[in-house]
């Protein structure tokens, strides 16, 4: 989950070819024509299968990092020894570094493109993050960028950029290595927003830190944009190349930790009892172990140590690193049985956390891995940590997640269930993008929309009756049939939309959900599905190999669907336009069919076998199945589904003919609101009253 409340974009991008309002007469080559034009052509580094080709490379950035993080200043200080290996087939004459932090430099453009007017009436909370008295210093302070022999190697620093001017341009296979050092200032997340940085706590004075974008890290290079250099807006998130990780935090002695990688002296910086508990964890697959309690946690917090410690980790092949401390900390773990490895599910939270966190955190964290390692590939880290961090944000083995009870100790099922959804969310994030690595700065939905989707299995496995707020066809009608000029395309750039939630996360997630349990069917869906996953890990997947990869498991053409849902903004309005009844007369030697004009579905006589001339039409946009249900006058039910392929011909209306040994009483449309069509008042016939259809469109509302 991703928000910056300090930023409301109000930029909109539509493309004039993809913004037109739903209207009939659309041309049917439109809507079944491949996708020649709007895929990239195959090469042999992307095939037309959608796998990786035999020739596809992908960059390799390792670092050695040292981090002192100053309690009492609320600054970080670092250095870093960058290793770029050049796997591409081309000399590079320059490297490009992201400096996210940035983004809060007094001189940063982004509170520039943001639009706005003075509203009524403010929280104060709000009106201090958009009036702060004194303007915050953030941004990255660049102490020095040098060679490995200490000289001086020249950059240029472009917003939330830099680009390091080689002294020769680093050739094909080669590597090149140099150092960053830097300090900044870290922001109170809770006061001034972003995606990590401190919250207070005045009872004792402590502060809980989610520290993740603290380093200058190195941009993506590939074969599909060349440099991914795109500034960081505040929204769209990042593309970031894998690499072998070697971290040394320093933080106050008394502190917690939790980070990505494998920590490689817990014996030094865990008390015996801690490290005694630690093991126990390792080997509870039931409960959470509690490593330190929150007497323990309460007792630390009320005095600060003056001491440091410094905690080792090592992490391979990760995209991202991220870290969080804190004196106030609690810690539970337990292990997790993915087919036989034994993966450590972990959480961190304050005594105001708990015992919600306690309750369900890491349950929710073993739940995400078991349920997408089903789905997509066995988890391949050690560990994933959950973290009361009081925002929705993603790393690799890290994540920080929002929750908590009442002063009492109590919560209702919606803080509940919020605080589940988004750790399953977050969890979720370490298979789409940290292992399935896209590039989110571009394509938002392929890790958020996917992500999604992912989450609803996960939710449902932790609980059946599990309250899904997203994905499901019936939740994302009021958004698809909204305003057109404020909808863009799921194929545009997350930075340029309106409604990001919606475009980048709930109507990618429904189109998922409708392939799956409408169009392909679960078995050919999830082939397809992890197919692409396992393709795709640990390397760069674009929009092409995804599309290429579903219909290549599953021997569907689904350019229709991918045209549809990800390109236009179409809407699914599908409706019965009329109904004609034939009774039958044996003629010599030939059949003759008679209409029965009569009002309604009955028959002026019963007959063996009763014909119906049903048409259906269109006025929506989106070509899709139309599903039938059949009631008929003896109360039993039949439903019958035509594939979506049924208005190659007539993109606005078709006609079949349905015959039965039983008369019809009704016919209904999309009867368990699969398709998130956004008219049900033509999916009735005969049509239903008034007060019927407004309890049917209360069930649509959700």
């Amino acid at each position: 989950m991703k928000k910056l409340g300090i930023l409301l974009f109000s930029l909109v991008f539509v493309a004039n070819s993809f913004a037109q309002k739903t209207k009939q007469g659309h041309k049917n080559e439109n809507k079944f024509r491949q996708l020649k034009q709007e895929l990239p052509t195959p090469n042999l580094e992307r095939t037309a299968s959608g796998a990786p080709g035999k020739e596809y490379t992908q960059q390799k950035v390792d670092y050695v990092m040292d981090i002192i993080l100053d309690d009492e200043k609320t600054k970080i200080t670092g250095s870093e020894t960058i290793t770029y290996h050049n796997n591409s087939k081309d000399d590079l004459a320059y490297l490009w570094v992201q400096l996210d932090q940035n983004m809060r430099a007094s001189d940063s453009k982004t509170p520039d493109i943001s639009s706005g007017k003075i509203p009524k009436k403010l929280s104060k909370v709000r009106f201090n993050r958009s009036f702060p008295t004194t303007p915050f210093d953030g941004g990255f302070k660049i102490t020095s960028v040098t060679n490995t022999d200490g000289s001086k190697l020249s950059h240029t620093i472009n917003q939330t950029m830099m680009r390091i001017n080689l002294p020769q341009p680093l050739a094909s296979g080669a590597t090149f290595k140099f150092n960053i050092s830097w300090w900044y200032n870290i922001n109170n997340h809770r006061t001034q927003g972003g995606r990590s940085g401190y919250e207070h706590f005045t009872e004792n004075g402590n502060n809980n830190y989610v520290i993740a974008q603290f380093y200058p890290r190195m941009c993506v290079y590939d074969n599909v944009e060349g440099w991914q250099n795109d500034q960081f807006w505040g929204r769209s998130e990042f593309a970031l190349e894998f690499g072998d990780f070697t971290v040394n935090i320093t933080v106050p002695e008394d502190h917690m930790l939790g980070a990505t990688g494998i920590l490689q002296n817990r014996e030094e910086v865990f008390s015996k009892k801690e490290m005694k508990r630690f093991e126990k964890a390792r080997k509870t697959f039931d409960n959470p172990v509690i490593i330190r309690t929150q007497k323990e946690a309460e007792k630390i917090e009320k005095t600060k140590a003056s001491g440091s410690k410094t905690w080792r980790f090592y992490a391979e092949n990760v995209r991202d690193y991220a870290f969080a401390t804190s004196r106030k900390f609690i810690f539970d773990a337990m292990a997790v049985n993915i087919n036989g490895k034994t993966v450590m599910a972990e959480s961190l939270y304050s005594k105001e956390a708990n015992p919600l966190y306690g309750d369900h955190s890491t349950r929710a964290v073993a739940q995400t891995l078991k349920t997408y390692s089903k789905y997509t590939f066995d988890y391949p880290y050690h560990k994933a940590i959950s973290v009361d961090g009081q925002m929705g944000m993603e790393y690799p083995q890290i994540c920080f997640n929002p929750g908590r009870p009442n002063a009492d100790g109590t919560y209702s099922d919606r803080v509940k269930y919020r605080m589940i959804k988004v750790t399953i969310h977050e969890v979720g994030h370490n298979f789409f993008p940290m292992i399935v690595n896209s590039d989110e700065r571009q394509w938002t939905w392929m890790d958020e929309g996917l992500n999604s989707y992912m989450e609803m299995l996960a939710e449902l496995d932790y609980d059946k009756d599990f309250p899904i707020t997203r994905g499901y066809p019936k939740n994302i009608v009021r958004y698809m049939a909204g305003d057109q000029s404020r909808i863009a395309p799921i194929m545009s750039k997350g930075d340029n939309v309106y409604s990001f939630g919606n475009n980048a996360y709930g109507k990618p997630a429904t189109a998922l959900w409708i392939l799956r349990e409408t169009i392909m069917g679960k078995e050919l869906f999830d082939h397809a599905f992890k197919t692409y996953s396992q393709r795709w890990m640990f390397k760069h997947p674009s929009p092409a190999d995804f599309f290429r990869t579903m219909e290549d498991a599953s021997g569907l053409d689904l350019d229709w669907f991918w045209r549809g849902w990800f390109y236009t903004t179409d809407v699914t309005d599908i409706g019965i336009k009329g109904v004609k009844k034939y009774a039958t007369k044996n003629v010599e030697n030939s059949v003759e069919f008679i209409e029965d004009s009569s009002k309604g579905l009955g028959f002026t006589k019963n007959q063996e076998k009763y014909h119906y001339e049903i048409t259906y039409n269109k006025p929506g946009g989106l070509v899709m199945p139309i599903i039938v249900e059949f009631t008929y006058k003896d109360g039993s039910k039949e439903k019958k589904t035509y594939p979506a392929q049924i208005w190659r011909y007539n993109d606005n209306e078709v006609t079949k003919v349905f015959s039965s040994s039983k008369q019809i009483e009704s016919i209904k449309l999309d009867p368990d609101l699969e398709t998130a069509d956004v008219d049900i008042s033509n999916n009735s016939f005969p049509r239903e009253k008034a007060n019927k259809f407004d309890k049917f469109k209360k069930k649509i509302k959700g």
